[in-house]
């Protein structure tokens, strides 16, 4: 257990994945207070010398609050034109977030060819580096407004979610460590809102069939995740030779938490890279 956090205080290049309930109240308003301490930390880590990249959902979700839409549209083009509204509104909301601490932020929107194509996919590997040379923090969603995988069918070759885009993102800058930040504590060996009896596994070396029939399904209201996203994401992470943590977004601090060692959700081993004994 020691020598798997001590990897994890010295992580270098993290990716933090925040989800939709992390970021809108249950009212279907932003969540501004979180996304301040969201800032903070990325802030105060990305100080310490370390590599941040920001993957955010909530673009529908942000847009929904701004269009006073109550329930998500079902008509893709409606789903389309509320992405747009909410990612203009996101990313203005985390600039001003960031500008707080001095930090310059970027946008990258991504589809599923820009990862599907060789010359295309080192495009983007090359901006990553560029930003983080220059002391930036990427932050990145899925261009919805001209994607519809992500909110329409899944494709087992694409990102059809943001936990699947925050492993692939993982694996193109060659990150140490993905945190994602949901609506749970971790991975339990049952679901803890029909089960008090269920336990958090800290620790997940294998991720067996037996685990898979644990994870439950649809995300929230505003969301499209759910625990079996997080799973997929973790395979992916694992691997590319990155540990993923998965935590509740409720605090954002949380990930200094994690950066320092403590015993927070679940960590899900990447045996390529780390096979130190627990």
């Amino acid at each position: 257990m020691i020598k798997i956090r001590e990897q994890i205080k010295n992580s270098k290049k993290i990716v933090i994945k925040v989800g939709t309930s992390s970021l809108m109240k249950a009212s279907g308003k932003i969540h501004l207070e979180r996304i301040a301490k969201l800032a903070q930390t990325i802030c105060e880590l990305q100080a310490e010398g370390r590599n941040l990249v920001l993957i955010t959902s909530g673009a529908i979700g942000v847009g929904m609050d701004r269009l006073n839409l109550a329930v998500r549209p079902t008509v893709m083009k409606e789903k389309q034109a509320a992405a747009a509204v909410g990612q203009c509104e996101l990313m203005s909301i985390y600039s001003k977030m960031f500008w707080q601490y001095d930090q310059v932020v970027a946008q990258i929107l991504l589809t599923v060819d820009n990862v599907r194509s060789e010359r295309d996919r080192q495009n983007v590997i090359n901006t990553f580096d560029a930003l983080m040379q220059m002391n930036v923090v990427p932050i990145v969603n899925e261009n919805d407004t001209v994607s519809t995988i992500e909110i329409s069918v899944e494709d087992a070759m694409a990102f059809n979610e943001n936990d699947s885009l925050s492993a692939i993102v993982a694996n193109l800058i060659g990150a140490d460590l993905l945190i994602i930040l949901s609506d749970i504590d971790g991975f339990y060996d049952a679901d803890p809102k029909t089960n008090p009896n269920s336990k958090r596994i800290s620790v997940v070396r294998d991720l067996t069939s037996e685990m898979e029939c644990f994870a439950g399904g649809a995300g929230s209201q505003f969301g499209t995740g759910g625990m079996v996203t997080k799973l997929r994401a973790a395979k992916i992470a694992n691997d590319a030779g990155a540990h993923m943590i998965l935590a509740s977004g409720e605090d954002p601090h949380v990930i200094k938490r994690i950066i320092d060692g403590n015993d927070e959700g679940s960590i899900f081993v990447s045996e390529k890279k780390y096979n130190e004994e627990l």
